[in-house]
């Protein structure tokens, strides 16, 4: 078996780093198209020196068969390794606010917040390398197993999407395709496939132009331009506008920008701050002449618990006042557990115009660390965070309320990188998406903005207008293309008047969910069951 090469590992960690420019803050995502294309290089391609055939004009079989000698192949284990540290390095660059979180938050030394940062960095990595391994051993029969890998590439790696998403710990962030969010021609692929298609589509460009690299001299002079340029035409999606999509009504988004533990919550603040954004909410800046149907109050460190009597009249004679619906953040009591304490959940509640609290919906996909301890016998030392951010019971049911006449589903926070899940919201009737969230956990810099891109894939997928109500920022209006139509700026208290539309039809992708992924994930495991009986075949 041959050693890796310091080429490769180059290779390997190059791709982890251009997957991390093409997210925010970088947000470089024309470079998506060759992202993964250092890696299949690094794998499917291990000595430089190896060139397939000869430089002279080969038939299209002969360019089949040449992409497939690989007479020096690396192995699965070897393919494994070349993935795991690109994607410890993708990890490491886009989600570096985990240290931020367990430093600042967490009350976590700074070394030790470091440490939690890398055991995250090498756990989600194993994502990554698992595409590595199933890739290099596609790869082994010869001779056609490297023009397989190409070919099977799109499927390994949105299979490995949908285990990210799946898994009980999952962690679907910034999945590949949430870089083209904001090329419209190309997201309508998300209103059949979810995000996942957009993702197949990107690594098949990523595998077609590695397979323009790795064929004869000649022929690779001839099409990786064409490679090239079907990845720019690709990319020129992003210069399309199409018109504005229809208004119904208007939502006042209250941006309430609460300390993060940095001053104790007095009396004296608390009635402060709930006096604060109720003229907020009553008047927000550059509002419109028309009244605004709801009230949205965000997810919130403010001690907002729903069994107190101040909050719940100040909510209550805001939405008389106001003749409006008013959805906010609170902390919720849950009743019937068999728990001696009292239960609580991170909860969006509803009040009606009349000042009635008429419904809530309680987060049912709970942070882990943040919001509860998985695995408390092996991760104790993680409890002060979760003392300081919250231990929360789960939900069970994903509610849609009617406000007004117009059906709304609430979800909140982290809840939104999960395609399937905020799916069902609109499978279940939702017309308009509310999304409450606090993202001031992560500091100011890249964090916010990928959580706002994959809000808004959201948007796309199931073709629904978006509230997103945040106590920081980034709040924002979000058209069904995803686009941002009205944005408040980022920590201050103000809010914002936001328009939205009520949409009655459901897209393929609403109706029918990651149908497209788990074809992948079926073609990708029976791909790997042929490469493997063909290469046990031939050592028989």
């Amino acid at each position: 078996m041959r050693t890796l090469t310091l080429r490769q590992w180059l290779l390997a960690i190059t791709s982890g780093i251009l997957q991390v420019l093409i997210f925010p803050s970088p947000s470089i995502f024309a470079l998506s198209w060759v992202a993964l294309a250092p890696l299949l290089v690094a794998i499917l391609q291990p000595n430089s020196s190896q060139r397939s055939f000869s430089n002279g004009k080969l038939s299209s079989g002969e360019l089949l068969d040449s992409l497939g000698r690989n007479l020096s192949a690396t192995t699965p284990w070897q393919g494994f390794w070349l993935a795991y540290i690109g994607g410890v390095v993708w990890y490491a660059g886009s989600c570096y606010w985990v240290y931020h979180v367990m430093n600042l938050y967490g009350g976590l030394d700074a070394p030790v917040a470091a440490g939690v940062l890398l055991l995250f960095c090498l756990y989600y990595g194993l994502y990554h390398g698992l595409f590595g391994y199933l890739l290099a051993m596609a790869a082994r029969p010869r001779p056609h197993g490297r023009r397989n890998a190409l070919l099977l590439t799109p499927f390994l790696w949105v299979g490995v999407e949908l285990l990210r998403s799946r898994i009980i710990k999952g962690f679907p962030w910034d999945l590949l395709g949430t870089a083209q969010v904001d090329n419209i021609p190309l997201t309508r692929i998300a209103t059949i496939t979810g995000v996942y298609g957009i993702s197949f589509l990107i690594a098949l460009v990523n595998a077609g132009i590695v397979a323009a690299y790795l064929a004869p001299e000649r022929q690779r002079r001839q099409l990786l331009p064409i490679a090239f340029a079907v990845a720019v035409m690709l990319q020129l999606g992003v210069l399309a506008s199409p018109r504005s999509a229809p208004v119904d009504d208007y939502a006042v988004l209250v941006q309430s920008n609460a300390p993060l533990f940095d001053e104790p919550w007095t009396l004296e603040l608390f009635n402060q701050t709930l006096a604060e954004l109720k003229q907020l909410s009553a008047t927000p800046p550059g509002s419109t002449n028309k009244k605004a149907k709801l009230i949205v109050w965000p997810e919130s460190p403010a001690p907002f618990f729903d069994n107190d009597d101040n909050l719940r009249i100040s909510l209550a004679s805001l939405a008389r006042a106001q003749n409006a619906y008013v959805v906010a953040g609170v902390v919720g009591t849950v009743e019937g557990t068999n728990s001696p304490t009292p239960e609580l959940a991170n909860r969006a509640t509803v009040v009606a115009p009349n000042g009635e609290w008429i419904g809530h919906y309680d987060k049912i996909h709970l942070v882990p660390f943040g919001e509860y301890v998985p695995y408390r016998f092996m991760f104790g030392f993680a409890q002060k965070l979760t003392h300081e951010v919250g231990d929360f019971h789960p939900g069970a049911t994903r509610t849609v309320f009617n406000v007004g006449g117009e059906r709304v589903g609430v979800f909140i926070c982290y809840e939104s990188v999960f395609p399937d899940e905020v799916r069902q919201f609109a499978a279940n009737g939702a017309q308009v998406f509310i999304n409450i969230s606090d993202d001031g956990w992560y500091g100011e810099h890249g964090a916010p903005g990928q959580h706002l891109d994959m809000a808004r894939m959201r948007a796309i997928e199931n073709d629904r207008w978006i509230l997103r109500d945040t106590n920081t920022g980034i709040t924002a209006s979000i058209d069904p293309y995803g686009r941002i139509v009205a944005q408040a700026p980022r920590n201050q208290r103000t809010s914002l008047p936001a328009p939205y539309g009520v949409i009655s039809t459901q897209t393929f992708y609403t109706r029918h969910g990651d149908w497209f992924a788990w074809t992948c994930a079926i073609i990708s495991l029976l791909g790997i069951f042929v490469s493997f009986r063909v290469r046990v075949g031939r050592l028989n």
